[in-house]
């Protein structure tokens, strides 16, 4: 089985690129459900004994506590959380606790219901597209028709994004890739070439660039966009980024990073989150919880590499209380 990010890994890999920590022994689901009811009694909820279960359960022990809960007090976990929890803190324990598909629908249905279209929302669609498997974007799109009743692809088109990037990421994701690390190079070249030609003539939402970027497997892209360096002497993100400042260029250079380096995407996503005055609390969430269980290690590591700062001191530097505690839990620190 295919991890989230579209790879195939050797057996412990999705464990040693995850900073989230599960224990050796873990209790069952009822006893776990029993433990979050005694935290929402009395007066006072009692956050500490939240993040103790959620914060160390993956996602399918997640899935038999929610169930598990419905099935012993007849309501659900996640309605239980809303009324006790506010905040950041409670919107990043809520998404961390839905089923993944579930969270990357309702993620995606708010990003294009957000008004203006801007990076930071498009971005939204892009990672889910680009940064997971083909079998979870499935999913997505299965439980964004059960959630909204309709397609996710209806409600791109119907957003007020311009018409270009709304056909990219329409193609992006309408797409089923191949999950397998098979690569030709002789495609790689001939569609580098497309890539650059379209780039040239600044004609970035061109057929051939939507069908080879939302289509190719992940390892074919990177062949491509390696062949694309070697015979044209710039790397594609560049030269998509000398083409302009618009949004569908943006979009563009996300998908690159998403498909080549997803590490260096979700790291920048979590810098811009945190530098300046403010914090971008909703993207900060976003890309820790939904990289925790995926590949936080790798992100930590390029984060470094960009930033020459620790990442989990950006966050403690950034964040207080609970939700920092959260996320520190997910990060893998011992709260």
């Amino acid at each position: 089985m295919s991890c989230l990010c579209g790879f195939s890994p050797c057996k412990g890999w999705k464990k040693i690129m995850a900073t989230h920590r599960v224990p050796d022994v873990v209790p069952p689901p009822s006893e776990d459900c029993e433990r979050l009811t005694t935290a929402f009694r009395g007066w006072g909820t009692n956050e500490k004994t939240i993040i103790r279960v959620l914060g160390h359960r993956n996602a399918n022990q997640r899935r038999k506590i929610r169930e598990t809960y419905e099935q012993i007090y007849n309501e659900s976990l996640i309605g239980q959380l809303h009324s006790e929890l506010s905040g950041d803190f409670g919107k990043a324990v809520i998404l961390w606790t839905y089923d993944p598909p579930e969270r990357d629908a309702r993620l995606a249905n708010k990003a294009l219901k957000s008004g203006k279209q801007r990076i930071t929302q498009l971005q939204v669609i892009v990672e889910i597209a680009c940064a997971t498997s083909p079998h979870h974007l499935m999913a997505v799109r299965q439980a964004y028709c059960s959630l909204f009743d309709c397609s996710l692809e209806e409600d791109i088109f119907a957003s007020n994004a311009d018409l270009p990037v709304r056909k990219v990421l329409v193609g992006l994701v309408s797409s089923y890739r191949y999950d397998r690390e098979v690569v030709d190079l002789n495609m790689a070249n001939s569609e580098a070439t497309k890539l650059h030609d379209a780039i040239e003539r600044k004609n970035l939402d061109h057929d051939d660039v939507v069908w080879i970027l939302s289509t190719r497997n992940v390892t074919q892209l990177k062949a491509t966009f390696e062949r694309y360096h070697k015979n044209y002497g710039n790397n594609i993100y560049q030269d998509i980024k000398s083409c302009g400042n618009g949004i569908l260029e943006a979009v563009l250079r996300v998908v690159i990073w998403c498909m080549d380096s997803p590490e260096k995407h979700f790291a920048e996503v979590i810098r811009a989150s945190i530098v300046g005055l403010g914090t971008d609390e909703d993207s900060l969430t976003r890309a820790i919880v939904t990289r925790a269980e995926i590949d936080m290690m790798k992100i930590r590591g390029e984060y470094f590499n960009m930033n020459k700062t620790n990442l989990d001191d950006a966050v403690i530097g950034d964040t207080s209380g609970y939700y920092k505690d959260f996320l520190m839990t997910l990060l893998g620190a011992r709260i």
